[in-house]
């Protein structure tokens, strides 16, 4: 039944299907009173008549409701509308845990899964305090928010218990490879059980496989209650020693040996990320000989145990269940195992009419193979028939899918010689990767989509590919996958450089033609040379004007660069030289020869008195150094009477002066 646009409760406007579970249908709503988006979940038609399962229903809604936390998805509303029990919660924008393991294909980092631990825990905490039991974590039902929040979600089987609450059988649903081993046997669980499928889910953040898996559920189940895992350590080496130990204890098999509440388990974790390396995880041998573990007993005592507690209650007789079982135990046991995957029969073993048998039991073969399926039908008096082979995903090759009538509509009355049709399973579909590499992007879509594969497709620049053409894909041609998976694919969306045609600059000033060419998103790197004309004009530059070129590519100026000219003042202080010389004297007997040579050249000759050469000014390039030497000759003896010589650089001072 399609919802879209219907109005529940004169309040909930449905806007579209986005989810399925083995319980019900969650849809996106409205929240016409409150103006705010909600998520909607809707009991499945096929269990609207089921009585017990309309009061787990029920019970969900009213256990998960006690619950406010931040790790947890948050119930507001519950209500009944003609045939629909629906529930309201709060929407989660976000990823499953297990979208993003899958996504991932492989370990996740081990401190960002310790501290999603910590907050499954936190959330766990708050349920075991308020003697709520979820039974079903899993990390399908973990949404990690796009803040990175983790929230438990689907309280499903979540009821609330007292110490002398034991699980009754066929009120079981959930995922076998998360199962603890209590569980999985259909024994008694309490929070410890939650801790136990919390270790499984740590084991599969940071391995990237969950610690057993088989060919069918049984096997997995078996697995659960008689094997060891493979320690993750081992899996990867990356995960520290006292992650490995918290998963580890986690995951014991004796109750006993596990975390005793999510408190506990919630302080080693919190030690692991400061100390991942120390030793203060507390650790037990397991004894496999202190509990018996094989399925058989197990199963027997659990069937016997819930049907002496209905007894009592019904004041029935006890004998045609002990007779039952020993002529059919085999059959219980399946019927057993079955139950714990999500079958629910409604009731321990009310739904196989012991008490009140039909003419012909009706069997229930979904998930047995075909061989054994066509013995129970046939063994009943009931005529075995395939309908159809289809590929199932969660369904192993050569098993039963469904059947037709269906066990739970039919179990009262069956008559004798009807014919059962059954789906055969032929397992996941195989498809074979395409090679889409150098294909454009909506050519490389389509041949992906009809190998029956999904195409993702990941934009990012490139220097060689042409804009929509696919660069590589992540997936290698020719690989056989299963049918509906994703192959990624990365497309072009050119250089993501801005392209820019370069301005011609030459002949124009230095600050111009910088400003120009930076303007245009260039960069300028300038190179100066000596000249005597035209100072600070471009001559030339490295990338010819009209070119274009990537946006940020540098372009090197040549610049004229005229030194400037630079004067100093040289005073030659002849009346201090001399001693005593009279200003202005014209007596012949007082003249000196005075030379000034800079840098090895002469640049005057004889003076008659003393302010004939008291200066002179000298020239030159801006930082040019002279060497400048001054002598004083007494012309009538041609003695040398003065000689200095002083090293300047113009345009670090005015003047020099020799006295």
């Amino acid at each position: 039944m399609n919802l879209e646009g219907k109005l529940l409760g004169n309040r909930y406007e449905m806007v579209e299907k986005i989810g399925n579970g083995g319980m019900a249908t969650v849809y996106k709503a409205i929240d016409k009173v409150l103006k705010r988006n909600v998520a909607v979940k809707i009991l499945r038609d096929e269990f609207t008549t089921d009585e017990e399962f309309i009061k787990r229903f029920e019970v969900e809604a009213q256990s998960a409701a006690r619950l406010t936390h931040p790790n947890i998805v948050s119930i507001y509303d519950v209500g009944v509308e003609g045939n629909l029990y629906y529930i309201v919660m709060e929407l989660i924008q976000g990823k499953t845990l297990k979208e993003i393991i899958i996504e991932e294909r492989g370990p996740l980092p081990w401190k960002w899964s310790v501290n999603v631990a910590i907050q499954i825990a936190s959330a766990l905490e708050m349920a075991h305090r308020n003697n709520i039991i979820h039974r079903d974590i899993k990390p399908h039902n973990i949404i990690i928010t796009e803040d990175g929040i983790a929230k438990v979600t689907d309280f499903g089987i979540a009821k609330a218990v007292s110490n002398s609450t034991i699980t009754a059988f066929g009120t079981t649903i959930g995922s076998v490879h998360y199962f603890s081993p209590e569980h999985a046997r259909g024994g008694y669980t309490d929070a410890k059980s939650d801790l136990y499928s919390l270790g499984v889910v740590m084991y599969e953040m940071m391995t990237g496989k969950v610690p057993f898996d088989a060919d069918t559920p049984v096997s997995v189940a078996l697995k659960h209650m008689q094997e060891e895992p493979e320690e993750p350590i081992e899996v990867n080496p990356n995960i520290p020693t006292a992650v490995n130990k918290i998963i580890m204890k986690a995951m014991q098999k004796d109750t006993t040996l596990r975390y005793q509440s999510a408190t506990e388990m919630l302080v080693d974790l919190r030690k692991s990320l400061k100390d991942p390396e120390g030793d203060f995880v507390e650790e037990e041998e397991y004894d496999p000989t202190a509990k018996t573990q094989k399925i058989n007993t197990d199963m027997y005592g659990n069937l016997l145990e819930n049907e002496k507690r209905n007894d009592n209650k019904k004041g029935k007789k006890e004998g045609k269940f002990k007779k039952f079982i020993k002529k059919h135990k085999i059959l219980s046991i399946f019927i057993g195992l079955l139950l714990l995957f999500g079958i629910s029969l409604g009731g321990t073993m009310a739904v196989l009419n012991i008490t009140n048998p039909p003419e012909v039991e009706m069997p229930n073969v979904v998930g047995l193979s075909r061989e054994e399926a066509q013995k129970e039908i046939e063994e009943a008096g009931l005529q075995f028939e395939v309908s159809s082979e289809e590929y199932n995903k969660d369904v192993p090759e050569g098993y039963v899918i469904s059947q037709d009538p269906s066990y739970m509509e039919n179990y009262n009355n069956v008559k004798k010689g009807s014919t059962v049709s059954v789906v055969i399973s032929k397992g996941q579909e195989k498809a074979t990767v395409p090679n889409v590499e150098g294909k454009e992007r909506d050519e490389a879509i389509k041949l992906i989509e009809d190998a029956n594969l999904k195409a993702e497709v990941i934009e990012e620049t490139s220097r060689t590919v042409q804009e929509g053409y696919v660069i590589s894909q992540d997936t290698e041609p020719d690989t056989e996958v299963y049918a509906g998976d994703t192959v990624k694919i990365h497309v072009s969306t050119g250089t993501g450089i801005k392209q820019v045609t370069v301005q011609n600059v030459i002949g124009q000033q230095e600050a111009t033609a910088r400003a120009t060419l930076e303007g245009q998103g260039l960069r300028v790197n300038v190179n100066y040379v000596d000249a005597t004309t035209n100072n600070g004009e471009v001559t030339n530059q490295s990338v010819t004007g009209g070119t274009t070129v990537d946006e940020g590519t540098t372009v090197t100026l040549t610049v004229n660069k005229v030194a400037e000219t630079k004067s100093v003042s040289v005073v030659i202080n002849l009346r201090q030289i001399t001693g005593g010389y009279t200003e202005n004297s014209e007596d012949s007997t007082t003249s000196k020869t005075v030379n000034i040579t800079v840098n090895g050249e002469t640049r005057t000759g004889v003076s008659k008195n003393e302010t004939a050469y008291s200066s002179i000014s000298l020239s030159g390039k801006d930082g040019e150094s002279l060497e400048i030497t001054v002598t004083i000759t007494d012309p009538t003896t041609s003695n040398q009477i003065y000689r200095s010589s002083k090293t300047i650089t113009l345009g670090t001072q005015d003047t020099v002066t020799f006295n």
